[in-house]
């Protein structure tokens, strides 16, 4: 398959940038009612429906859920972006068809996602409320779960810029990330959890032709009030899929194609039973996610520090607002004068010039706007370079 093709083919065009809610869903609902089941299975804190789309016939049921965090949205568009592709008539999509039937829950919090909160109405934190079930959308989880009885659960989340991947070269952004949850404190390898590594390994595979040294794997700490790691201890294998950042792509429209990909790629890899033979050696040296970005950095900053004059560096990073149903990226001074700051998605030269805040200060203020003087001449709005 020309997975690059595909995409382009059947991309949900009214899904774009980082704010996705209901509102924008139900649209894309109606029309897949012709494909596709669509049913209410629960409702939020507020009242608002959570929606599920039962696709396909086949013996094979795979539980996927995304925006349980309400502003992590990636995942949703790629979701949508690959219901396009399952109700074309290629004969590859048909067999997907008849092989699975996927239970998909598109926005399980659709409070937060109205809100662009990564908690539900109540500001809890839906994948630590498993064990406890105090939450409407958590119990709709495990309901879908206990009925449906799936094969395998895909537990689909964003991960921040901050994530990266150490290279033998310049770090790189953690693009696409997978865990294979634990299902014990001891983190052994079960058959169940040997299943959701393998089906990793397949799709690792698959990305490395395209975003070769930016797929990452999370931490595997074992906590049973996450929902990955109760659902791998409850006997099905589990697989929790992160989209991260790609260069310049802060909209996630690049990266929701990659996920697109592990989609289909993982879809077929199933299918053709190819994740039978143990691949550990693989899945574990796919490397960990590390905290080494920030957004921006600026290096060779004269800087006035407690009445001296001082060379040094420091860094911004966008804080993520929502302003009219638009989530805008706002910068904000986050580190000054430390050494580890490791690396930037962007990066600016000061040469030695001097840092003037709007106030004429000469030391960069932490959690203020990255709105400055470099020199007399370098303007910086919203930590960024301007004319």
């Amino acid at each position: 398959m020309n997975l690059e093709l595909l995409h382009l083919e059947h991309k949900e065009k009214s899904l774009e940038k980082r704010y996705i809610t209901n509102a924008h869903i139900e649209p894309i609902l109606d029309k897949l009612k012709s494909s596709f089941e669509i049913n209410v299975v629960g409702k939020s804190v507020l009242g608002k429906p959570i929606y599920s789309i039962i696709a396909g016939k086949g013996k094979t049921k795979i539980l996927l859920w995304s925006q349980m965090h309400g502003n992590e949205s990636t995942t949703t568009k790629a979701l949508f972006d690959m219901l396009n592709w399952l109700q074309s008539d290629t004969k590859e999509a048909k067999a997907i068809r008849d092989h699975f039937t996927l239970c998909i829950l598109p926005i399980l919090n659709p409070d937060g996602a109205k809100l662009y909160t990564r908690e539900n109405a109540n500001k809890i934190d839906l994948n630590r409320d498993a064990v406890a079930q105090s939450q409407p959308e958590s119990k709709v989880l495990r309901e879908v779960f206990n009925t449906f009885k799936p094969d395998f659960c895909y537990n689909m989340h964003d991960q921040r810029t901050i994530f990266g991947l150490e290279t033998d070269g310049r770090p790189k952004p953690a693009t696409v990330s997978f865990l294979a949850p634990a299902y014990n404190e001891e983190r052994a390898i079960n058959n169940h959890r040997q299943k959701a590594i393998n089906l990793i390994v397949a799709m690792n595979d698959t990305l490395q032709n395209y975003i070769p040294e930016q797929v990452g794997r999370f931490d595997d700490s074992f906590n049973i009030n996450c929902v990955g790691d109760y659902f791998q201890a409850a006997g099905v294998p589990t697989v929790l899929f992160e989209a991260g950042h790609y260069q310049q792509d802060y909209e996630r429209e690049v990266t929701r194609k990659f996920i697109f990909f592990a989609l289909l790629s993982g879809f077929h890899s199933i299918n053709e039973n190819v994740i039978v033979v143990s691949k550990n050696d693989e899945y574990f040296n796919i490397p960990q996610n590390k905290n080494v970005f920030y957004d921006i950095i600026y290096k060779n900053v004269n800087i006035n520090y407690e009445n001296k004059e001082k060379i040094a560096i420091f860094a911004s990073q966008y804080k993520e607002v929502l302003f009219e149903n638009y989530v805008m990226f706002q910068a904000f001074i986050k580190e000054i004068n430390n050494l580890d700051i490791a690396v930037g998605h962007a990066e600016y030269d000061c040469k030695g010039d001097r840092y003037v805040g709007k106030n004429g200060e000469n030391f960069p203020d932490f959690d203020t706007e990255a709105n400055f003087f470099i020199g007399s001449d370098r303007k910086f709005i919203n930590g960024v370079e301007v004319e």
